[in-house]
Protein backbone atom coordinates (compact mmCIF):
# COMPACT_ATOMS: atom_id res chain seq x y z
CA UNK A 1 0.00 0.00 0.00
CA UNK A 2 1.34 3.54 -0.91
CA UNK A 3 1.86 5.90 1.51
CA UNK A 4 0.13 9.31 1.91
CA UNK A 5 1.27 12.29 0.07
CA UNK A 6 2.04 15.29 2.02
CA UNK A 7 -0.50 16.95 -0.42
CA UNK A 8 -3.36 14.90 1.11
CA UNK A 9 -2.08 16.00 4.61
CA UNK A 10 -2.23 19.76 4.23
CA UNK A 11 -5.54 19.62 1.89
CA UNK A 12 -7.16 17.35 4.60
CA UNK A 13 -5.90 19.73 7.19
CA UNK A 14 -6.71 22.80 5.08
CA UNK A 15 -10.71 20.87 5.14
CA UNK A 16 -10.70 21.98 8.70
CA UNK A 17 -10.68 25.64 7.98
CA UNK A 18 -14.71 25.70 7.00
CA UNK A 19 -15.25 23.87 10.18
CA UNK A 20 -13.28 25.89 12.71
CA UNK A 21 -14.09 28.85 10.54
CA UNK A 22 -18.01 28.71 10.98
CA UNK A 23 -17.52 27.26 14.65
CA UNK A 24 -15.82 30.39 15.56
CA UNK A 25 -18.77 32.56 13.61
CA UNK A 26 -21.34 30.84 14.88
CA UNK A 27 -19.87 31.03 18.62
CA UNK A 28 -19.66 34.68 18.08
CA UNK A 29 -22.76 35.57 16.36
CA UNK A 30 -25.08 33.16 18.01
CA UNK A 31 -24.59 35.07 21.19
CA UNK A 32 -26.91 37.85 19.56
CA UNK A 33 -29.72 35.18 18.43
CA UNK A 34 -30.51 32.71 16.41
CA UNK A 35 -28.07 31.96 13.06
CA UNK A 36 -29.84 29.80 11.06
CA UNK A 37 -27.47 30.21 8.15
CA UNK A 38 -24.50 29.71 9.47
CA UNK A 39 -25.78 26.50 11.14
CA UNK A 40 -27.18 25.61 7.62
CA UNK A 41 -24.13 25.95 6.31
CA UNK A 42 -22.13 23.89 9.02
CA UNK A 43 -24.65 21.13 8.71
CA UNK A 44 -24.35 21.37 4.88
CA UNK A 45 -20.16 21.16 4.88
CA UNK A 46 -21.02 18.49 7.60
CA UNK A 47 -22.59 16.63 4.96
CA UNK A 48 -20.25 17.11 1.95
CA UNK A 49 -17.11 15.88 4.23
CA UNK A 50 -18.88 12.87 5.42
CA UNK A 51 -19.89 12.17 1.81
CA UNK A 52 -16.42 13.00 0.56
CA UNK A 53 -14.91 10.22 3.69
CA UNK A 54 -16.78 7.35 1.69
CA UNK A 55 -15.53 8.63 -2.14
CA UNK A 56 -12.02 7.75 -0.63
CA UNK A 57 -13.02 4.18 -0.13
CA UNK A 58 -14.40 3.70 -3.78
CA UNK A 59 -11.27 5.39 -5.11
CA UNK A 60 -9.43 2.54 -3.21
CA UNK A 61 -11.34 -0.09 -4.25
CA UNK A 62 -11.18 1.23 -8.13
CA UNK A 63 -7.77 1.65 -7.55
CA UNK A 64 -6.72 -2.24 -7.27
CA UNK A 65 -6.03 -3.55 -10.28
CA UNK A 66 -8.16 -7.00 -10.44
CA UNK A 67 -11.42 -4.78 -9.63
CA UNK A 68 -12.75 -6.26 -12.71
CA UNK A 69 -12.46 -9.92 -13.10
CA UNK A 70 -14.94 -12.96 -14.00
CA UNK A 71 -15.07 -13.76 -10.65
CA UNK A 72 -16.32 -10.51 -9.15
CA UNK A 73 -14.81 -8.37 -6.90
CA UNK A 74 -13.16 -9.44 -3.35
CA UNK A 75 -14.06 -9.19 -0.09
CA UNK A 76 -12.35 -6.36 0.82
CA UNK A 77 -13.09 -4.76 -2.42
CA UNK A 78 -16.95 -5.10 -1.81
CA UNK A 79 -16.39 -3.48 1.67
CA UNK A 80 -14.74 -0.39 0.16
CA UNK A 81 -17.65 -0.06 -2.23
CA UNK A 82 -20.42 -0.41 0.86
CA UNK A 83 -18.12 1.88 2.93
CA UNK A 84 -18.47 4.26 -0.20
CA UNK A 85 -22.17 4.68 -0.10
CA UNK A 86 -23.27 4.30 3.23
CA UNK A 87 -21.35 8.26 4.18
CA UNK A 88 -23.30 9.61 1.51
CA UNK A 89 -26.80 8.15 2.08
CA UNK A 90 -26.56 8.85 6.25
CA UNK A 91 -25.17 12.72 4.69
CA UNK A 92 -28.72 13.02 3.07
CA UNK A 93 -30.42 11.81 5.44
CA UNK A 94 -28.65 14.24 7.91
CA UNK A 95 -28.81 17.17 5.88
CA UNK A 96 -33.01 16.22 5.04
CA UNK A 97 -33.46 16.03 8.42
CA UNK A 98 -31.75 19.07 9.30
CA UNK A 99 -33.84 21.13 6.94
CA UNK A 100 -37.15 19.29 7.67
CA UNK A 101 -36.84 18.79 11.02
CA UNK A 102 -34.54 20.41 13.65
CA UNK A 103 -31.32 21.88 12.60
CA UNK A 104 -29.64 20.21 15.91
CA UNK A 105 -30.71 16.49 14.82
CA UNK A 106 -29.21 16.76 11.77
CA UNK A 107 -25.66 18.18 12.79
CA UNK A 108 -25.65 15.06 15.48
CA UNK A 109 -26.27 12.48 12.63
CA UNK A 110 -22.92 14.24 10.84
CA UNK A 111 -21.66 13.61 14.05
CA UNK A 112 -22.70 9.70 14.54
CA UNK A 113 -21.93 9.65 10.69
CA UNK A 114 -17.89 11.02 11.19
CA UNK A 115 -18.08 8.93 14.24
CA UNK A 116 -19.55 5.75 12.82
CA UNK A 117 -16.98 5.93 9.46
CA UNK A 118 -14.24 6.25 11.54
CA UNK A 119 -14.57 2.91 13.67
CA UNK A 120 -15.13 1.22 10.28
CA UNK A 121 -12.14 2.67 9.28
CA UNK A 122 -10.34 1.66 12.44
CA UNK A 123 -11.09 -1.47 11.52
CA UNK A 124 -10.16 -1.65 8.36
CA UNK A 125 -6.49 0.18 9.49
CA UNK A 126 -5.87 -2.95 11.55
CA UNK A 127 -6.33 -5.53 8.79
CA UNK A 128 -3.73 -3.35 7.28
CA UNK A 129 -6.33 -2.12 4.40
CA UNK A 130 -5.35 1.62 4.16
CA UNK A 131 -2.34 3.56 3.68
CA UNK A 132 0.22 4.18 5.80
CA UNK A 133 -0.32 7.63 8.10
CA UNK A 134 -4.37 7.76 6.87
CA UNK A 135 -5.58 6.77 10.13
CA UNK A 136 -3.71 9.33 11.89
CA UNK A 137 -4.70 11.84 9.80
CA UNK A 138 -8.48 10.59 9.89
CA UNK A 139 -8.39 10.71 13.56
CA UNK A 140 -7.13 14.74 13.35
CA UNK A 141 -9.65 15.44 10.95
CA UNK A 142 -12.34 13.55 12.81
CA UNK A 143 -11.87 15.78 16.03
CA UNK A 144 -11.66 18.87 14.57
CA UNK A 145 -14.86 18.39 12.71
CA UNK A 146 -16.71 16.72 15.66
CA UNK A 147 -15.63 19.17 17.78
CA UNK A 148 -16.62 22.37 15.70
CA UNK A 149 -20.20 20.39 15.11
CA UNK A 150 -20.42 20.07 18.52
CA UNK A 151 -19.72 23.83 19.20
CA UNK A 152 -22.65 24.54 16.42
CA UNK A 153 -25.01 22.80 18.86
CA UNK A 154 -23.93 24.72 22.08
CA UNK A 155 -26.23 27.73 19.89
CA UNK A 156 -29.36 29.12 19.01
CA UNK A 157 -29.93 26.80 15.97
CA UNK A 158 -33.67 28.07 14.78
CA UNK A 159 -34.91 25.98 12.16
CA UNK A 160 -33.71 27.40 8.42
CA UNK A 161 -36.32 28.34 6.15
CA UNK A 162 -36.08 28.54 2.51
Amino acid sequence: MKRLPLLAIVLGVGGLIPFFGLAAALLLFGTMGPVPHLGLAMLGYGAVILSFLGAVHWGLALEAPAFVTVAGTGRLDRRRLVLGVVPALWAWAALYIGLTQHMWEGLVLVILGLLGTLAVERMAYRQGALPAGYWLLRVVLTAGAVLSLVAALMVPLEAYRI
